[in-house]
Formats: structure tokens, C-alpha cells, sequence
């Protein structure tokens, strides 16, 4: 049987978003335990049936100074945190704790959270779902039956239902868009650079990966990376600052509907982003007809090279999470785009050649004429748990991911910053996610067109069961 789950409650908390509760806090009307207790309690009363914690410190780890001063969130388990071990998802290894914060963790607590724990992700963030092979899935907390995506989903799950406001993740090919989307939230991928490099992903040939946190409204996002850039302005980008509201500036619009790669958008979906398009034309923006003029070889291409990044796990486990690892025990995703990987191994250097050249062509076709694009954040709905599961035989699931995350890789190839928004709901009453994505360094219009949108439509969280 499938159900709503929300941890609101008529607490201190109640429905206030991060910037809210750190106004409190700074005006001395509530305490950062205060807050992280109720947090914790509220943890506590939605965990089991979601699952979304995959560790929990003994106690929260206060935060004092800083725009978020106070607020209580959770380090995704992929990130180093002091003291906790870093799970990755995986049963190849038995993690051991952290000696220290990884860079990007620094750059969160300086923000004044209180972390409390770590959260949930499939398998290494290779899968679009939070699902494993012997253990028990995170479930959306809008429909527990379905998923609450990946490979931010553990996150996703304990914002969407109000346990915290606000909580890590990283993306590498959609996995903060897409939990964002599936679970009615906020998601911003910035742009490669603006935050403090993500550690595995400084060493990848082409850095795909993104930190940031999912958030239930655009202001508190757009506090999370002015606290950011407080810690450590972005070397060669434009300053951020903090956005407060839209922008005065109307816009062109490049409207895209189905994916280059030939996955065709639902009817759902479609809609919603066409609701979208519609509600910026009345703000007064252009929305016109766009293409992603991907090469062929796009989406072969990058699952190749997510592919890699599978083998390289598999092949420096025992260096990287001790030598109790073991690559048998990986997963069937990984297990999968292991083997596509070594039969593609000789063909490394032209598929990175034809990523890197491909993409930054495409995007400045893309937009020339644009400020910005909008397009779905995944093709189509949130789907039942077990569809995307790592058990699924490998080849039918490649197939189901590349029918589903069709919009989202492309940002993470480029560098450049997308952000997913709640563009409306299904007839089941899943939320549907639409993608706002910008030229390099352009977060700014990306926040400024969000508080517009959040504006003229507003998405209600879930309040009650």
C-alpha cells in the first residue's frame, strides 16, 4: 500500500524554509539545538517508512554563525564528514569513518548549518533512482510506491517532507535536477567552478560533478550560494552575490520539448513545461521553438563515460575504500557499464575528444539568440520503484535510463548551470520538474527567473498527510 509521508508537525519548525528559521535564530527567538532537535525528532518520525538516512551523528553538530546559521540539514553519504564513515551507496566495501571534512563539507558548515547526519544514495550516484540490490529503497514522500530519484534521493526525501529544510547533494549527470524534480523541489547544478571542486570529480577527465542542496523554495537556494560564495568567491566567474527576487531584464527564451537523443517527452511532462513557457510569455519574456543540436554520438558517449567512471571504482576500490573491497559486489548497474566500459577501452581518447568539442559547440549553438533554455527536467514521470532498480538486467535498465534521463547530462558535459523547478503535478499527484538551464557563470538569471516563476506559481509543499 502506498502513501504520503510528511514529518510537519506543529512544531518549531512548522513550515518556515531555511531563511526563515535563520532569521529566528539571529534575532535570538530560537536556538540551533532547539531547531536541531526538532529536526531530529522529526527525522525520527519518517525515516522508517522513508529509509532516506544512512547515517546519523549522536549529536547534531551546531552551527552559529554564518546566513544559515542554525538551520538543520544532512551531508549526502558520497562527502567526507569528519568522524562518520562515507558509504557510497555500495555493499562492495564497509566504510570506515572520515578522518576529516572533504572541501565541499567546509564550504557547507561555513554557512552556519547544523548537519545531523548523512543521507542516502544509490550505488557510487550511477542510478536515476535511489534503489539497491539487497537493501530497501528510499521512497518519495509523495507517493512512497514510487521513486524519490537519484542519486540525491536520500536528501530529496527528508526536504519534500519538511523533516529539514534544506540538505546536500551533487550531480554528475541530473542527480540534484532529478531527486528535485521527482520529489517537488528546488535543484540548482552551478556552474564548474563555483563552488569549492568536488573531490572525485577534480580528477575525472572531464569534471561532471556539481555539489549544491536541495532546497523547497528559490530564496533558500539562492541563500545557500551567496553563504557559499561568503567562504570562497569563484575564481573567474562573475559574482553572485545574493539574488533576492527576479530580475528586470525580459528574456529570450529557446523552448525545447523532446530530447536530441531521441527519448520522446510524455504527456504530463510536456504539459507542464508548456505551462511554463506559457507563465514566462505573460511575465513578459519571448519564448520561441529551440534545438540541442547533440551529435549522434552524445548519448553513447557520455553513459561510455559514465562507464569509466564505474570501472575506475571497481579498479581502485581496494586504494580508495580499503581492502576489504570488492568489485564483485558491486552492483548490476555497475556491473554493466563496468563491461560496456572495457569494450570500449581503446576508444577513450576520441570519445572524450568528441564530449569535449561536441558539447561546447552544441551549447553555443544552443544559445545564440537565448538567455536561456526550458525544457523538461527528465522525459518522463516519476516512476514506480522497481523500474529503475539495479536488478533490472542491465541492457533493459541502460534503456530505461536513457528514456528517462534525456535533459539532464548535457549541463554536466558543458559546465554549465541548470536549475530544476516544480512546474506542476501529475493526475497522480507526483510532482514534475521543468529545467531552466543558462550560458557559464549566468546563476544569476537562473535564481532571478525561479523567484518569477515561484511568483505566478506557486508550488505547495507537502504539509499533511
Amino acid at each position: 500500500m502506498t502513501n504520503t509521508v510528511t514529518a510537519v508537525t506543529d512544531d518549531i519548525l512548522a513550515t518556515h524554509d531555511a531563511v526563515a528559521l535563520a532569521a529566528l535564530v539571529r534575532a535570538g527567538h530560537l536556538s540551533p539545538a532547539e531547531l536541531a532537535e526538532a529536526a531530529r525528532a522529526r527525522v525520527e518520525r519518517v525515516d522508517g517508512e522513508l529509509a532516506a538516512v544512512a547515517t546519523r551523528l549522536p549529536e547534531p553538530a551546531l552551527g552559529h554563525t554564518g546566513r544559515l546559521a542554525g538551520v538543520p540539514t544532512f551531508v549526502k553519504d558520497n562527502t567526507d564528514y569528519a568522524g562518520l564513515p562515507t558509504g557510497h551507496g555500495s555493499a562492495a566495501f564497509t566504510a570506515r569513518p572520515a578522518r576529516r571534512h572533504a572541501p565541499f563539507t567546509r564550504q557547507l558548515l561555513s554557512s552556519g548549518v547544523s548537519v545531523l547526519g548523512k543521507t542516502r544514495l544509490p550505488e557510487f550516484g550511477f542510478n536515476a533512482t535511489t534503489e539497491f540490490a539487497a537493501a530497501p529503497p528510499a521512497r518519495n514522500p509523495w507517493h512512497t510506491g514510487h521513486s524519490t530519484g537519484g542519486s540525491s534521493g536520500g536528501s530529496a526525501a527528508l526536504v519534500a517532507a519538511g523533516a529539514v529544510p534544506l540538505a546536500h547533494a551533487n550531480d554528475g549527470g541530473g542527480s540534484i535536477r532529478i531527486p528535485a524534480a521527482c520529489c517537488g523541489l528546488v535543484g540548482l547544478k552551478a556552474t564548474r567552478g563555483r563552488l569549492v571542486a568536488n573531490e572525485e570529480g577534480r580528477r575525472l577527465p572531464i569534471d561532471i560533478i556539481s555539489d549544491g542542496v536541495l532546497t523547497r523554495t528559490v530564496r533558500d537556494t539562492a541563500a545557500f550560494f551567496a553563504a557559499a560564495e561568503d567562504y570562497r568567491p569563484a575564481p573567474g566567474l562573475p559574482a553572485l552575490g545574493l539574488v533576492e527576487g527576479p530580475g528586470k531584464r525580459r528574456l529570450r527564451i529557446g523552448l525545447v520539448l523532446d530530447s536530441p537523443t531521441g527519448a520522446v517527452t510524455d504527456a504530463e511532462t510536456r504539459a507542464a513545461v508548456t505551462a511554463t513557457a506559457e507563465a514566462l510569455e505573460k511575465l513578459g519574456h519571448t519564448v520561441e521553438p529551440a534545438r540541442l543540436p547533440l551529435a549522434p554520438t552524445f548519448e553513447a558517449d557520455f553513459i561510455t563515460y559514465w562507464g569509466m567512471l564505474s570501472f575506475l571504482c571497481g579498479a581502485m576500490g581496494k586504494l580508495a575504500f580499503g581492502r576489504g573491497f570488492e568489485a564483485r559486489r558491486m552492483d548490476g548497474l555497475s556491473q554493466g557499464l563496468r563491461a560496456r566500459y572495457r569494450g570500449s577501452l581503446l576508444s577513450t581518447p576520441a570519445f572524450l575528444r568528441r564530449l569535449r568539442h561536441g558539447v561546447r559547440e552544441t551549447t553555443a549553438a544552443a544559445f545564440t539568440g537565448h538567455d536561456l533554455l526550458l525544457t523538461p527536467v527528465l522525459a518522463h514521470t516519476t516512476p514506480e520503484l522497481g523500474h529503475l532498480s539495479p536488478n533490472v538486467p542491465y541492457e533493459e535498465l541502460i534503456g530505461r535510463l536513457s528514456s528517462y534521463v534525456a535533459f539532464t547530462p548535457l549541463a554536466n558535459i558543458a559546465g554549465t548551470p541548470a536549475l530544476s523547478l516544480p512546474g506542476g503535478t501529475t493526475a497522480a499527484g507526483l510532482p514534475i520538474g521543468v529545467m531552466l538551464s543558462a550560458m557559464h557563470g549566468d546563476e544569476r538569471t537562473l535564481l532571478e527567473t525561479g523567484f518569477e516563476l515561484e511568483a505566478v506559481r506557486p508550488w505547495q509543499p507537502l504539509v499533511g498527510s
